[in-house]
């Protein structure tokens, strides 16, 4: 997951939604008139086990600013949905409303409502096991302080990452000390692979996950009825300091057992399910299994709406049901790094089986539909959850949906090409769009049309057709208005908490353009500095701008002393390449560095003069070929890129 910080919202952008359509509003009723809204046993089971909320509902910086605010959400006070929420979804939002820390059974605590995600606690024998320590250093510290308030001080022992995505690791600096790590006091847990998987996800392609985060979580929408209610799996993000200290200990066999501070834990991989690298974790002296973030009370995402490698629904099915043969039997109570416990073993096993058909299902109905020679699309308006599924609370499509996760299955087999030659090679969005809209005689003809449809509560179309428009002419205000409009009806309609947030922040950039967030360092410290070699380099070689490459050529050999590590670097036909413990015979030059004196020449923090001048960097041979690699960098032009229109020079 890439965090994405929130930022203040004009309440103006507010004020600028529109109410529900009566469409809409009879779309919204059929949904409150199909499903068991009776069933309250979810909202006893959110809030069992309270022992104190999170104070004032409020995580404040040093500075003072306000970096998590569940009063925010204040609005969320009724069961009767607003007629501009699906009514199940104002479910869902009710419900991630409790907050706090609660005892889940005796040794094992959470802390929920401080984040997105949850932190877990477990008791040992002379201090806790922290569990998944929230996106950012400051909601962390304040959660564990919470925690301290109510049970005894004890010396923070082992920190277990779930798995690689930043909401549940990104706090571990408001927890524990690095020195305490380096020390061995504190142990820092970890699935096998978790550094190559943060950086393959947060690093490769950070950017345009962090922008297109922004339409998944709905953070730059003003909270409210009209606008974001809930991010699925939480409210949202909280902001604050993100960091990473690398694991001491990799859980590598696909089941180990660790005895921890007198608790013993039974480690199961669980590779390729939500995370390329995540893990399940049993502690049969309590009776609890913790599913980490793969069975949580929701469908979950084969590939979310910010991007990443599409996830394995088969597998992730798969480790399910290997969880239940190893631990349903023994387990009392199910938990999870979001959301609510299941008590009760027929619950628990219940809940998994539910969770293991549900991915099973979509994966294999999918497959089905595809060799008949259906295409993504026409799958996905074909499959839905069976009866037995389609009326259990705990797989709505609250995050995933059953829609998207359909074309995920479709392009993890067969790309994203549907097999029609015509879709092989089309003109680009904005060159095609011109053609659409003259063939269809003209954006005035188009936005007539468009707007009967409207008023027919045909929105899908509606925001398909006005897409042309907008891409043909950008500054066709009455156009993008009408886009937003039906945008925005959708966004209404949507049960899934993602696809409200992309639909009404959609909106909102159409009516008051594209909203500039302060500028950002590309990449963390931490994260950079946890990065291996060969990432880094992979990091670099995505930067090379081939018009400042051209006609260029060099070898490098490189030597960090720190990590003792060697490799040949190639620049050769406008691209990097690089070989990891090898040498090059005749280099252009050879560098002498550590890993540390590079990172901070990413991070701007050091300069190559200075590297020379205090002996952190020798180079033999050519001198000038380091600063020439660098001068043929990508500079990033803002995190902010067009979305919604064609941008600039396409």
């Amino acid at each position: 997951m890439t965090p994405a910080s929130a930022v203040p919202v004009p309440a103006s952008h507010l004020d600028a939604a529109r109410d529900a359509e009566p469409a809409t509003r009879a779309a919204n009723a059929a949904m409150a008139a199909r499903l068991p809204f009776a069933d309250k046993r979810d909202f006893e089971a959110a809030g069992r086990g309270l022992i104190a909320p999170v104070p004032d509902g409020v995580v404040k910086a040093d500075s003072g600013t306000v970096l998590w605010n569940l009063g925010e959400y204040a609005f969320i006070d009724g069961e009767l949905a607003p007629a501009t929420v699906n009514p199940s979804l104002w479910r869902l939002a009710r419900l991630n409303m409790a907050n706090g820390l609660f005892k889940v059974a005796e040794r094992v605590y959470q802390l929920r409502g401080f984040d997105i995600a949850n932190m877990t606690v477990l008791e040992g024998d002379s201090g806790v096991i922290l569990i998944d320590p929230l996106t950012t250093a400051e909601p962390a510290r304040a959660a564990l302080a919470h925690y301290f308030a109510h049970r005894p001080k004890k010396p923070v022992v082992a920190v277990i990452y779930s798995h690689s995505h930043v909401d549940h690791y990104g706090g571990v600096r408001g927890v524990v000390d690095e020195a305490d790590v380096a020390s061995g006091k504190v142990e820092v847990i970890a699935p096998a692979g978790f550094m190559d998987a943060v950086g393959g996800e947060t690093v490769l392609a950070g950017l345009p996950m962090f922008r297109r985060s922004q339409f998944q979580f709905g953070t730059m929408l003003p909270r409210g009825a009209r606008g974001q209610v809930d991010a699925g799996l939480g409210k949202g993000i909280a902001r604050g300091t993100p960091g990473l200290i690398a694991p001491t200990m990799s859980i590598e066999k696909a089941v180990e057992t660790h005895l921890i501070d007198g608790l013993e834990i039974v480690f199961q991989l669980a590779p390729e399910t939500e995370a390329p690298a995540e893990m399940h974790m049993f502690y049969p002296q309590l009776g609890v299994l913790n599913m980490a973030e793969n069975a949580c009370p929701l469908l979950h995402n084969f590939i979310p709406l910010r991007g990443s490698v599409v996830r394995d629904p088969r597998i992730w099915s798969k480790y399910i049901g290997d969880a239940i043969e190893m631990y349903g039997g023994r387990t009392d109570v199910l938990i999870g790094q979001h959301h609510w416990p299941t008590w009760g073993r027929e619950g628990v096993l219940e809940h998994l089986a539910a969770q293991r058909d549900l991915y099973k299902h979509i994966h294999d109905q999918t497959l089905r539909y595809m060799n008949k020679g259906w295409r993504p699309a026409e799958i996905a308006e074909a499959i839905d959850l069976p009866p037995g599924l389609a009326d259990r609370w705990s797989v709505r499509g609250y995050y995933g949906t059953v829609s998207h996760n359909v074309k995920a299955v479709y392009q993890r087999y067969l790309s994203w090409y549907d097999g029609n030659p015509c879709n092989l090679h089309p003109l680009p969005p904005a060159p095609a769009a011109k053609k659409f809209v003259e063939y269809m005689g003209g954006a005035a003809a188009v936005i007539a049309r468009a707007r009967a449809d409207f008023a027919k509560g045909e929105f899908r179309w509606v925001a398909q057709v006005m897409k042309e428009v907008v891409f043909a002419e950008p500054g066709n205000e009455e156009a993008r208005a009408l886009c937003a409009d039906a945008l925005e009806q959708m966004g209404y309609q949507a049960e899934s908490a993602t696809w409200r947030n992309a639909f009404l922040y959609g909106a909102q950039e159409l009516r008051h353009g594209v909203f500039q967030v302060p500028a950002r360092g590309t990449i963390a410290a931490d994260t950079l500095r946890g990065l291996s070699t060969d990432v880094f380099f992979d990091m670099l070689a995505i930067r090379i701008d081939p018009a400042k490459a051209a006609g260029r050529s060099m070898v490098v050999n490189w030597h960090f002393t720190d990590l003792d590590e060697k490799l040949v670097l190639t620049l050769r036909n406008c691209t990097l390449t690089h070989r990891l413990g090898s040498s090059a015979d005749k280099p252009s030059a050879s560098i002498t560095t550590t890993r540390a004196t590079l990172d901070g020449m990413i991070l701007g923090r050091v300069k190559i003069p200075d590297a020379l001048a205090s002996g952190a960097m020798r180079i033999e041979g050519d001198g000038s070929r380091l600063a020439a690699l660098f001068a043929m960098f990508d500079q990033a032009t803002g995190l902010m890129f067009d979305i919604l229109t064609p941008g600039d020079g396409r």
